[in-house]
């Protein structure tokens, strides 16, 4: 008969604990950084992108690119006039906190107001593993479809945000809106849904406010502290 052991143990214990030295750096900097996770495909460098070019005049803002090789998503940040710098995770499929705290060590975060993370593109290692950002947001495109946080469930309960992205396709897919932000809250109901179209400018402000809220109240609750 085969010995059962019982492992009591938490294997992402090493992790967590880097992950919380990384939010009380932020903290220290006065620094808000977004854990931005999604499919490929899903548009988080287009949506950067028209974050940054709407947010870069009010504060100073800084990009890691994770992706498993090349430099492509690194090099669009740059000419949009952020820093950024590219992370390749060997072969990893998702940033973890060692990862993230060695990056942000290429930034001198005293000097941000706001740090994304563009994770690696996939709906379920990014979501198993605490980055240390401030909050974690997800985008679910509508090409994709309504039914992924039924596939995902994880990935639209670790997340404060979700962003339904491409809304400008609507014509071309079946795509029920209330259907997913039903799904979205039954997993997580403090989570905040917001239908956007980057690429058309479309429903973005909300998004734009949130961010600047939290960025207001990371401060706020460092100067408390």
């Amino acid at each position: 008969m085969a010995k059962v052991i019982t492992v009591n143990h938490n294997v992402f214990a090493a992790n967590d604990a880097i992950a919380g030295e990384i939010r009380a750096k932020l903290k220290k900097d006065e620094t808000f950084m977004i854990n931005l996770m999604a499919s490929p495909g899903a548009g988080k460098t287009t949506l950067l992108l028209r974050t940054i070019e709407a947010l870069k005049e009010r504060y100073a803002i800084g990009v890691m690119e994770a992706d498993i090789e090349a430099t492509v998503d690194a090099e669009k940040i740059e000419a949009a006039g952020v820093r950024s710098i590219q992370v390749h995770t060997g072969g990893e499929c998702a940033m973890d906190a060692e990862m993230t705290l060695q990056a942000m060590e290429e930034f001198d975060t005293k000097n941000l107001d706001l740090v994304f993370l563009e994770n690696v593109g996939n709906l379920v290692c990014p979501a198993e593993t605490d980055t240390g950002a401030s909050r974690n947001v997800a985008i679910l495109s509508v090409p994709e479809g309504d039914d992924k946080p039924l596939k995902y469930p994880l990935m639209f309960t670790v997340c404060d945000v979700i962003l339904i992205s491409k809304i400008d396709t609507k014509e071309f897919f079946a795509f029920d809106d209330a259907a997913v932000v039903e799904r979205i809250h039954k997993l997580n109901p403090k989570a905040q849904v917001f239908f956007l179209s980057a690429k058309k400018n479309e429903g973005m402000e909300p998004w734009l406010q949130w961010i600047e809220e939290n960025i207001r109240e990371w401060k706020m609750q460092d100067a408390e502290a």
